[in-house]
């Protein structure tokens, strides 16, 4: 086939799929995670539930792949953030800031625990890790962040500890959650210095 054909067929079954997911995120808004059914996807997707079964098998397959996608979206917005712009231990800042408020607005629903659950996270995970390690490793160069403590396990440190933004009640108390985990990041003032 010509490869002004074949692109033309990617481009359409691409379309066809973010189709297919956006209807299930509207889907589980209006029906609940259990509420959906394939004919309703179809149908919302605007296509046949033939040509819906040669993209997924069933609902639970929609709701992964949909997972999927918004995962990747953030993991690509984390990384926007960090390659704003700024010292070291401002964009980790602004990393550790937008991750927890991404975890505040997103998460705490039936949908968001069921989902947590896929093997589709892991590679994310390592991403999101990896990420927040090297802004404390550069940030620890400029002598803003500790070297007391391996970057990994700070790094790992701030995932776990930024996962509570999820049940917090406010923006607001993220924001504070977020403050003193940088403050528990930067580097320990020895004695002398204090008094």
């Amino acid at each position: 086939m010509p490869k002004l054909w074949n692109d033309t067929i990617t481009e359409h079954r691409h379309a066809v799929r973010d189709a297919v997911l956006d209807a299930a995120a509207a889907l589980v808004h209006e029906h609940g995670l259990t509420g959906v059914t394939m004919s309703q996807l179809a149908a919302a997707a605007g296509i046949g539930r033939a040509t819906l079964y040669k993209y997924f098998p069933d609902v639970q397959s929609v709701l992964l792949a949909w997972h999927e996608r918004q995962v990747t979206g953030h993991v690509q917005q984390l990384a926007a953030v960090r390659d704003a712009g700024g010292e070291p231990l401002e964009k980790l800042a602004a990393v550790l800031r937008t991750y927890a408020l991404i975890g505040h607005r997103h998460h705490g629903t039936d949908l968001a625990a069921g989902l947590h659950r896929g093997p589709h996270l892991a590679e994310a995970e390592q991403h999101l890790h990896a990420l927040i390690r090297d802004l404390i490793i550069d940030s620890a160069r400029t002598g803003a962040a500790r070297t007391d403590v391996d970057a990994a396990e700070l790094a790992q440190f701030c995932r776990h500890a930024l996962g509570a933004a999820a049940a917090l009640p406010s923006e607001a108390a993220v924001e504070r959650l977020v403050r003193v985990t940088i403050a528990a990041l930067r580097p320990e003032q020895t004695a002398a210095a204090e008094d």
